[in-house]
């Protein structure tokens, strides 16, 4: 039977995990290609007073509906389509409504915690760590979360010294050993980049003539 190919690519906060996805996805046919955020796989959180989900650590686990995420990736290496929820940051909660996604011969999953639950772990074909130095995480993190997540720079420091490298040390930085690649600074290293999406492309075509074969 014919199966999607899943690139997974992981790293800490602020790491340049998310453009060394968009390098890869924009160096193949669009057609062919999609990708999956980890973030928007966070739990419902409705049932939680808006404080109670502030404080919630969502750079742990236990933070992400991985059970939904497996049973969709599932879908989508099999050729089915899915309902992708949408997480809204600034309400710390899930949207009621979902994007539907089609199913591509080419999976990139992009997200922190790839790699620290087996199950997941075990459905990706080719898995890449994104390492980055510390201080350059950290800002990349403040610019995002005050850009995009209307965040104040005092309660992303506070959240990066109490949740976020406790979190990395504990559940992110041991899952490198897993990894097939590591590639060093992120979306600034086109050498690695474009050496991956030569690989990609590779194990779409092998795995296209098996599929012929069989």
């Amino acid at each position: 039977m014919k199966r999607a190919v899943v690139v997974g690519i992981t790293g800490g906060t602020g790491s340049g995990k998310s453009t060394v996805a968009k390098e890869i996805f924009k160096s193949l046919p669009e057609k062919n290609i999609l990708i999956i955020q980890q973030d928007a796989y966070y739990k419902k959180q409705s049932h939680l007073s808006m404080e109670k989900r502030i404080n919630t650590n969502y750079d742990h686990p236990l933070a992400f509906d991985t059970e939904l995420l497996i049973d969709h990736l599932n879908k989508l290496i099999s050729f089915q389509p899915i309902e992708k929820p949408i997480y809204d940051f600034s309400i710390h909660d899930r949207k009621k409504e979902t994007v539907r996604v089609e199913p591509r011969e080419i999976i990139i999953l992009e997200g922190i915690m790839l790699l620290e639950d087996s199950r997941l772990r075990d459905l990706l074909d080719i898995k890449i760590f994104v390492d980055t130095d510390p201080d350059v995480r950290i800002l990349r993190r403040i610019k995002r979360d005050i850009r995009d997540r209307g965040r104040t720079l005092e309660s992303v420091v506070n959240q990066y010294l109490s949740t976020v490298k406790p979190a990395h040390n504990q559940f992110i930085e041991p899952t490198k050993k897993y990894a097939d690649i590591i590639i060093p600074e992120g979306g600034y290293n086109k050498v690695a980049i474009d050496i991956m999406a030569a690989k990609v492309r590779s194990v779409v075509t092998n795995a296209e003539n098996r599929y012929i074969n069989y």
